[in-house]
């Protein structure tokens, strides 16, 4: 890759990884439409790192305390911060074990741009049905262990190209009658182990095959990445209140059905 490309795949990367409509479609888009070459796996692992330093330093304060009370609650302690840190960590199994089980399959039958197409058109009807439709009713604090199990069970269906994880945990937490912010907020805490867990088994990966990588490049992807991931979640939840969900759907529509026309003409 070259230094242009570099950076508009982490900017991709940071601003697509917390908004609800989906970074992985974004980052294999740009190889399938414009030729791009694969950009690696280290810069897999960097643009994951960058992003989980910004997810880590935006709700520092947040997960301190969860991580604290949940030392605390093994020895029988418990706390409000204690029992979300467990339904945080209760709604990443089914990602995980779907990941564990499934992952090669779908990496090697649902990266097409058909299937991103639809994806990002079905899902982003879900995010539109579910904004519109949500009776706002609930804070995080009301979480329960079933809530829990259906986001994560929502959050295992983000493996697929062009679901967006923010977007169907989002989509899960408004039908459940989370208010905007306590939805988003979770859905950001659950991207923590999420990513931390998926870049730990791409850097496995990356140093299995000891292959040597362009640092700079990587350096630079991990940098830009971790910036704009900052910066989006701030004004994503800034903004939330104000304008929705709606404009993100849109977006998803049109991408949605660009892709499908491209699809079409070209198949």
């Amino acid at each position: 890759m070259d230094f242009f490309q570099v950076i508009i795949l982490a900017l991709l990367q940071g601003l697509t990884e917390f908004l609800p409509i989906s970074s992985s479609a974004h980052l294999i888009l740009p190889s399938q439409l414009m030729g791009w070459p694969d950009q690696g796996l280290a810069f897999d692992v960097g643009v994951h790192v960058g992003t989980l330093f910004a997810v880590v330093a935006y709700f520092r304060q947040d997960l301190k305390q969860m991580f604290c009370a949940w030392t605390r609650s093994i020895s029988g302690s418990h706390s409000p911060d204690s029992r979300l840190a467990w339904l945080v960590i209760l709604a990443t199994l089914p990602a995980m074990f779907v990941g564990v089980f499934l992952n090669d399959f779908i990496d090697q039958n649902l990266r097409s741009m058909l299937v991103i197409a639809g994806t990002t058109l079905i899902f982003g009807a879900l995010l539109c049905w579910a904004d519109l439709f949500r009776v706002e009713t609930r804070q995080i604090e009301s979480l329960k262990v079933k809530d829990a199990l259906v986001i994560g069970c929502a959050q295992a269906l983000a493996l697929i190209p062009g679901t967006s994880r923010s977007g169907i945990t989002i989509s899960a937490a408004l039908m459940l009658g989370l208010e905007r912010q306590a939805a988003a907020r979770y859905s950001f805490l659950l991207s923590v182990p999420i990513i931390l867990g998926a870049g730990l088994v791409k850097g496995l990966d990356l140093y299995a095959q000891g292959e040597s990588a362009p640092w700079l490049m990587v350096a630079l992807g991990t940098l830009i990445a971790g910036i704009s991931a900052f910066s989006c979640i701030h004004f994503f939840l800034k903004w939330l209140d104000r304008i929705g969900m709606q404009p993100f759907v849109v977006y998803r529509m049109i991408l949605g059905t660009f892709l499908l026309v491209i699809w079409f003409t070209t198949a």
